[in-house]
């Protein structure tokens, strides 16, 4: 179920604030725990808090430390950008809000604010948050300043944007627009939008827009005088005040903002006058300008009245102020009571999410992301702690991804080999690894060698293996890790940096053997692409599957797939789609896809199918038209180990694509092989795949 929603925009005073009090406001209606989460939030003074959380946070009451609610300050994000870092940057933002959705029935994520350096490229940056979260869109567009075709255009880019990175936009909001237009702009809207995402206009709410004398204030760095109680008075207009007083009286207008030079007494006494009479408008406040402050004689005067709207004294001069003040956007703030309940009355006039929150809960994220993906493998690993054994415990790659497995305790660890040299090789690379958390063992050394010598003969007797013969093979690490897993002393072994494929898999079919209803050892990639993870076999076992192993390697990846939060969509590929191909190695993928429909009519299969109309969906739809696997496939099989092999290659290499595996399927306990030129983050990965494996015996 879906636990969370994210409001976007494509610029800076779109009104996003409105969207995020007035849902709140309906979430809280619907359920018990809401959170608030802002991926990346703007730079503030050192004692301050960002305003929107510190707004949404007091006025709803919501329990929740202000440190968790956000992830980045903009300047952090610039900076890890710089640093190449932009996936770090994800993965923070992924742990954060993960955290949040552990406590909480439903999670309120605000976009930024593209205001400040870096604002362009905070669209790309949002698209890819909601996509990594999961979670569907609100887009937010305003329509002040925009001719029809300005709003337009840009709310369908916004749309197909969204849309094109597989994130599900549920509404768009036209905000600002005149209220007489309001009924057209839903029209346009509906003109390139589904039915089935909800389309909603907001007038331009002009009290929303104005300042208040605080915002002015901090603007302006002005200094308070008088009237510190009623810094939340809203400006309706401005004007200043330079003619004779008995010519400026008639310009004042409600809630009309007094600009005057400080010396001018007459202006000010005649504009607090003014507020006080019911002849007259009332005013908000009035600015003093060029540093000048009425004498004395005047200020005493004005300390003896009552209820004194705010008097603020500044050093630019009144033209400068004037403009200055014209440029002032509006925000709303903890204390801006009035703005809040006018912002989330305005939200229930023109809004109505009843029915949208509902489709919100059984609302399930197309795919998975990598960062998703990884994600969720580190947090199932720590969730119940497995015992791994590392053979290769000399080997420095092995070390080092031992080092990180260990400091962010996800499991247990078992190194085989001399514990001299084991350590040497740590020093050698300057490695600071705590050996006080991981098991040594050398094998011939063990307590446990002769039981597990024993163990070996009585195992493998009948192939007129002697007790020579089974000290022997104990001696060897890849034997011993297996005999650990066998003997229970360990969950599962990770091996192959430094040994072959079959030197890491022949103990593991010798004895550990493959579960009851599998005939054959396959294996998968799991390939992390760019904006979706997709699984891969079998890249690294099979040689020249039968029809009838293909079929199995096919059921097991499936399952493999779904293991790991993936609902198959399966491609059996090859060099032709659907029935136009002849030959023998495409009927032995059509006989193998008839064998998986028949066993397991419950998965989604197609094949003989193409890679690219396997992937890409337009492609997928001209070939497979009725297909509901085409363009959409995220369990791809290969006919044989040299496509299959090749082609993970290929993609690893040629679009940067993390390959995590391969992770054999099919035995009875997991046993894992590396690639010999494998990497720290392949060995810290299959170690992962591993311990999530064992879990599941």
């Amino acid at each position: 179920m879906n636990k969370g929603i994210y409001i976007a925009t494509l610029e800076s005073h779109s009104g996003k604030s409105m969207i995020s009090l007035g849902l709140m406001r309906t979430l809280l209606g619907k359920m018990m725990k809401v959170g608030y989460f802002r991926p990346i939030i703007n730079d503030t003074p050192a004692g301050e808090k960002d305003n929107h959380i510190d707004t949404i946070l007091s006025y709803f009451n919501l329990n929740i430390p202000y440190e968790d609610t956000y992830a980045f300050t903009r300047s952090e994000v610039i900076h890890e950008r710089n640093k190449g870092k932009s996936g770090e940057i994800i993965d923070t933002i992924i742990s954060k809000y993960k955290k949040l959705e552990e406590k909480f029935d439903f999670i309120l994520v605000e976009g930024s604010d593209f205001s400040g350096e870096g604002s362009v490229f905070e669209f790309d940056i949002n698209m890819i948050i909601a996509k990594n979260l999961g979670i569907p869109v609100i887009i937010i567009v305003s329509g002040l300043n925009k001719s029809w075709e300005e709003l337009m255009g840009s709310q369908q880019m916004a749309y197909q944007a969204f849309k094109d990175k597989e994130v599900q936009v549920i509404a768009m909001v036209s905000n600002k627009i005149q209220e007489k237009n309001l009924e057209l702009a839903k029209q346009n809207m509906r003109d390139f939008l589904p039915e089935d995402v909800g389309i909603f206009a907001i007038p331009l709410i002009e009290t929303l827009n104005n300042p208040t004398l605080k915002e002015i204030v901090k603007a302006l760095e002005g200094r308070v005088l008088f009237g510190h109680d009623f810094l939340n008075n809203q400006t309706g207009n401005f004007g200043v005040g330079a003619m004779q007083l008995r010519n400026y009286l008639p310009t004042l207008k409600n809630e009309s903002l007094v600009i005057t030079p400080g010396d001018r007494a007459d202006i000010i006494l005649g504009a607090l006058q003014a507020n006080f009479s019911s002849n007259y408008p009332r005013i908000s406040g009035i600015i003093l300008t060029g540093g000048l402050t009425p004498e004395e004689p005047i200020l005493k005067l004005i300390e003896g009245l009552s209820d004194i709207v705010p008097i603020i004294s500044v050093q630019d001069g009144t033209f400068n102020v004037t403009n200055k003040v014209g440029d002032i956007k509006s925000n709303i703030y903890a204390d801006s009571i009035q703005k809040i309940q006018t912002t989330i009355s305005t939200f229930e006039r023109f809004v109505s999410f009843d029915s949208l929150v509902e489709k919100l809960t059984d609302y399930e994220p197309q795919g998975i992301t990598p960062r998703m993906f990884q994600y969720g493998l580190v947090q199932r690993a720590r969730k119940s702690k497995k015992h791994i054994v590392l053979p290769e415990g000399t080997d420095e790659r092995i070390l080092t991804a031992a080092k990180r497995l260990i400091e962010m305790d996800l499991v247990e660890l078992t190194l085989l080999g001399d514990v001299e040299t084991i350590k040497k090789t740590a020093a050698k690379i300057q490695l600071d690894l705590d050996f006080s958390k991981i098991n040594i063992i050398d094998p011939v050394k063990s307590s446990q060698f002769l039981d597990y010598a024993e163990t070996y003969y009585e195992l493998r007797k009948h192939k007129n293996v002697n007790m020579d013969m089974a000290k022997d093979r104990m001696s060897d690490v890849s034997h011993f890790g297996t005999m650990m897993i066998y003997k229970g002393h360990a969950d599962g072994m990770v091996s192959g940096a430094a040994h072959t494929t079959q030197h890491t898999i022949l103990p593991a079919l010798q004895f550990i053997k493959t579960k009851p209803d599998v005939s054959v050892v396959s294996s998968v990639f799991f390939m992390c692409l760019e904006d979706r993870v997709s699984v891969f076999g079998d890249c690294a076992i099979n040689p020249n599957p039968t029809a009838e192993e293909l079929a199995e390697i096919t059921i097991s990846s499936a399952e493999s797939a779904r293991a790991f939060g993936i609902e198959p969509k399966i491609a059996m590929l090859s060099y032709s789609s659907g029935t136009s191909g002849k030959g023998a190695d495409v009927d032995k993928v059509r006989e193998a896809t008839a064998l998986v429909k028949e066993r397991r009519p419950d998965l989604k299969v197609e094949g003989p199918i193409q890679y690219d109309a396997a992937v890409d969906l337009s492609v997928g739809k001209s070939k497979l038209p009725d297909s509901e696997v085409a363009g959409q496939a995220n369990v791809l099989i290969f006919p044989d180990l040299n496509t299959g092999n090749n082609t993970y290659k290929a993609v690893q290499r040629e679009t940067g694509a993390l390959a995590i595996g391969p992770m054999l399927q099919g035995l009875n306990k997991p046993v894992n092989d590396l690639s010999r030129g494998c990497t720290v983050a392949d060995v810290y990965n299959t170690v992962i795949l591993t311990a999530i494996q064992a879990q599941g015996i």
